[in-house]
């Protein structure tokens, strides 16, 4: 009897300790960035003191309701978001359809690694007024954009997954007599689950940096355009309100796709 009352002491115990970490975690994330907001305006309102140079966090959220008010913040945040879920959504299917492609067959290995080697060095800064020149300044130039910063590091996460998988489970599957099929699916796909996810969450950030440059180069309207427009203005309280929407952005999906991932992958 006493021996399962210190088993269930110790299980007990055991809960606790696993809930505190995740609780410290979180609650040290948000003094981090409750502290890094408070540093910002107090230097933005007595070191510097000039919102031409320097707009505060409570200037920028202002401007964000003055903006929001007037009607003029929505249609930037749609025209970005469609741009965004479109472009990533396309690029993280190619991706993985040519992850896939290249670790699966030698003969697309050798067709498409000297593409992905000379594309993925090259600065998308250089292809973004291209992608203005051949698609004009609508959502697609900027679709295009995303396309091409998203696609690249699913692809290489999805190939390095792939490869990555255990030989081991691959000869235990070939003793029950899988076929190759069967092998692909039930043993590599989950192998590589976690890396596909991993490029999928370097893909969202990479793509609302493509949406930025994608505007920054030629649109009609888009955060990116935002700042563009209060940048040029000198209404730096605007041009950071577009910055904070972005990074509120950043935040948010990397944190939604980490709660899915750990979802998907609650078998590890």
């Amino acid at each position: 009897m006493l021996s399962g009352v210190h088993i269930l002491s110790r299980a007990r115990n055991r809960s606790v300790w696993a809930t505190t970490p995740q609780l410290s975690r979180r609650a040290l994330s948000f003094i981090s960035v409750a502290v890094g907001l408070a540093a910002w305006e107090l230097i933005g309102r007595f070191l510097v003191a000039n919102s031409l140079f320097l707009a505060t966090p409570l200037q920028a959220v202002e401007a964000l309701g003055n903006m929001w008010i007037g009607g003029e913040l929505q249609r930037h945040i749609w025209s970005s978001t469609q741009e965004f879920v479109i472009g990533f959504l396309i690029g993280s299917a190619s991706g993985i359809a040519i992850g896939l492609a290249i670790a699966t067959s030698r003969n697309a290995a050798a067709i498409f690694n000297p593409w992905v080697a000379g594309l993925y060095s090259t600065p998308i800064v250089a292809l973004a007024p291209l992608m203005i020149l051949w698609f004009g300044i609508g959502i697609w130039s900027k679709v295009a954009v995303v396309i091409s910063v998203v696609v690249f590091p699913v692809m290489v996460n999805t190939e390095s997954g792939i490869r990555a998988t255990s030989p081991h489970l691959i000869e235990v599957a070939r003793s029950l007599c899988a076929t190759r099929w069967q092998i692909f699916a039930k043993v590599s796909i989950p192998s590589a689950m976690p890396y596909i996810l991993a490029g999928l969450r370097l893909g969202i950030g990479r793509g609302l940096i493509g949406v930025v440059i994608g505007e920054f180069f030629g649109a009609r309207a888009g955060v990116g355009y935002l700042i563009v427009q209060s940048a040029e203005a000198f209404n730096m309280p605007a041009m950071f309100a577009g910055v904070i929407i972005f990074a509120a952005a950043g935040i948010g999906l990397t944190a939604a796709f980490q709660a899915l991932e750990h979802w998907l992958l609650r078998w590890r």
